[in-house]
């Protein structure tokens, strides 16, 4: 499912309704309009992010409405969140480094 899920957030066009429907509630028509692009291909574009369980849908009578599915995005967190923790590691050592290098030098030189 995680590679479903980056694949969905590898379309710009994707990313783009992920913003919009992200704090609010928005119906298929008020995507689209947001869009240079076919109503048919919005439409695929929300398919996959509710495949890929990114977004939800609900339907009020022929509407269909959608909303960001934040549970969805866990995989995708812990999963990037591996390598955003060695780089934080990596830079927290690089500072503690130059930290002591700085502070040890103005000792031996008082």
């Amino acid at each position: 499912m995680l590679f479903e899920k980056l694949k969905a957030l590898a379309e710009p066009h994707r990313i783009e309704i992920l913003r919009l429907v992200h704090h609010r509630e928005l119906p298929a028509g008020a995507i689209a309009e947001h869009f240079d692009a076919t109503r048919p291909a919005i439409s695929q574009h929300l398919r996959v992010l509710c495949n890929a369980g990114l977004i939800t849908e609900r339907r009020e009578g022929t509407k269909r409405f959608y909303r960001l599915h934040p549970q969805g995005f866990a995989e995708v967190r812990e999963f990037l969140s591996q390598f955003w923790d060695e780089r934080l590691t990596a830079l927290k050592r690089v500072a503690e480094q130059s930290h002591k290098e700085r502070h040890g030098r103005k000792r031996t030189g008082t």
